[in-house]
């Protein structure tokens, strides 16, 4: 089943770290996936992820490889 990834029904959530920032990433679960949009342009789209992708992207990021310097 593919989920609508329009935004309309969707709910969409931001790391409390950046809450009252100027910039950040939201993220929204679908069933088929996770979506990340740029939260200071939300109406300029969204990148989709399988779980699959999503679960190698978080593992990562805990493992702190993508860490810049």
């Amino acid at each position: 089943m593919t989920t609508d990834r329009t935004g309309a029904d969707l709910e969409w959530r931001k790391a409390t770290a950046s809450q009252g920032s100027s910039g950040c990433v939201e993220i929204a679960h679908t069933d088929d996936g996770t979506l990340v949009r740029d939260s200071k342009n939300p109406d300029a789209g969204h990148l989709f992820f399988t779980p699959h992708e999503w679960a190698c992207f978080l593992d990562g990021a805990a493992k702190g490889e993508f860490h810049h310097g």
